[in-house]
């Protein structure tokens, strides 16, 4: 596919004077009778990062593809900085950065010619041209490397070159599809920076991944996403609030599990019991300091009054991976 630029480039946009980078209001996607998104409704404020998270079929692409103005809505309305990406393509696409799963390089030609070509599509001409591809070229930590071919890289010089070619023109919305996906650790932690280093410039980010310490370090807020249907938006802090004021960490020996898992589920306070092994995570419900100092023993209590022993014990607050099994009753990478 050719790729298109926007006419009457303006190298420096002005963000739009709305509250608002993306709005999804009541959004249905329908392919024959099956409901991919089904009365989805969510903002994106100026200046924020989101996480759209959800299990493989949970409508997170299908919901992309809207933003993006690749894929009409069957009812309900997308805007961009107030802008419908169908009826207003090229001034949204001058708004927007994608960088897909996929790293979408041209791998024969060097990193410099792939970002000169993105430069020369957004008008970008002579020396204008010329510092703006430097820029990017120092930003993805590749000037050393400017004149060799994409296909020589590591995953993580890639993910960095795609990512500095949608940033290229300035855009005032990143959205950021598994950015991290298959990197080396140093590499992941550059690309965090980028992501941060976005925010602070007033930039929104909308970002999907299946890495939930990802989302958690990241993301301002997150929506999840199940079967088309969002099931949760929040912060993560609020998220994991939502699970359980704390999760009680247990590995013991010497008793059923089952049977203890049981009487676990029966008691006031208990929200949630999770056994992998002999380690058993109990999530415990909001309580005042005094009843959560009564269940603790209890559960302790429980468990030696039946023969068994503790060998080790936790006391901490939950992951948002058990909030995404709580909430969806599946694990992301489903």
């Amino acid at each position: 596919m050719v790729e298109r630029a926007p006419k009457n480039i303006d190298h420096a946009p002005q963000v739009p004077e709305v509250e608002y980078a993306v709005e999804v209001t009541h959004l249905y996607k329908n392919f024959g009778v099956f409901h991919a998104v089904s009365d989805l409704s969510f903002r994106i404020r100026k200046g924020e990062i989101f996480g759209l998270l959800g299990p493989n079929g949970s409508g997170k692409t299908t919901t992309l593809n809207m933003i993006s103005g690749l894929s009409d809505p069957t009812s309900g309305e997308v805007r961009v900085f107030g802008l419908n990406p169908r009826k207003q393509s090229s001034s949204v696409r001058r708004l927007l950065g994608v960088v897909p799963q996929e790293t979408a390089l041209y791998e024969e030609l060097s990193a410099e010619r792939n970002l000169v070509f993105h430069a020369e599509l957004f008008g970008y001409r002579g020396r204008e041209k010329s510092e703006r591809v430097e820029a990017m070229l120092e930003l993805a930590q590749l000037r050393d490397r400017a004149k060799s071919r994409v296909k020589t890289f590591s995953g993580g010089m890639k993910r960095r070159l795609s990512i500095t070619r949608a940033l290229l023109h300035n855009p005032w919305l990143v959205y950021l599809d598994e950015p991290t996906l298959g990197v080396d650790v140093q590499s992941r932690n550059v690309i965090w920076d980028y992501i941060l280093k976005m925010k602070q410039e007033g930039k929104s980010v909308l970002l999907t991944t299946n890495y939930l310490e990802e989302a958690n370090t990241l993301c301002d807020r997150i929506a999840i996403l199940d079967q088309g249907k969002l099931i949760a938006q929040d912060t993560p802090a609020a998220l994991r609030a939502r699970f359980g004021s704390s999760v009680l960490d247990l590995e013991v020996t010497g008793i059923p599990l089952t049977g203890f898992c049981n009487r676990l589920r029966q008691l006031s306070g208990v929200q949630g019991v999770e056994v992998k092994d002999d380690r058993v995570a109990i999530s415990l419900a909001s309580m005042s300091d005094g009843d959560a100092g009564t269940l603790v023993p209890q559960i302790l209590r429980d468990v030696t009054d039946n023969g068994g022993s503790v060998r080790h014990m936790t006391l901490r607050e939950p992951s948002l991976d058990e909030v995404f099994l709580s909430l969806t009753g599946k694990g992301v990478r489903d």
